[in-house]
């Protein structure tokens, strides 16, 4: 009965944090889309923050990689 109960919290615990999947993938497209507005108003600095970009974007997915890894641990290591 005690396990069953460890396992549920295992796995709740692994559908929240789950959750940050999915805030990453709204991450990476707030990043774009406001990279894509910047880049229509400005077309001369939009080489420029190309970098800036990328950065925000790897940021962004590494908090999804993140949290990912979480739910896998919380899943098969608790």
């Amino acid at each position: 009965m005690e396990g069953d109960i460890a396992q549920m919290g295992a796995f709740i615990g692994a559908g929240l944090a789950s959750i940050g999947m999915g805030g990453a993938g709204i991450g990476v497209g707030h990043v774009a889309g406001n990279f894509l507005a910047g880049a229509l108003r400005n077309p001369a600095a939009a080489g420029e923050q190309t970098a800036t970009l990328f950065i925000g974007i790897a940021f962004a997915e590494a908090l999804g990689i993140f949290s990912f890894l979480v739910a896998l641990l919380l899943m098969f290591a608790v």
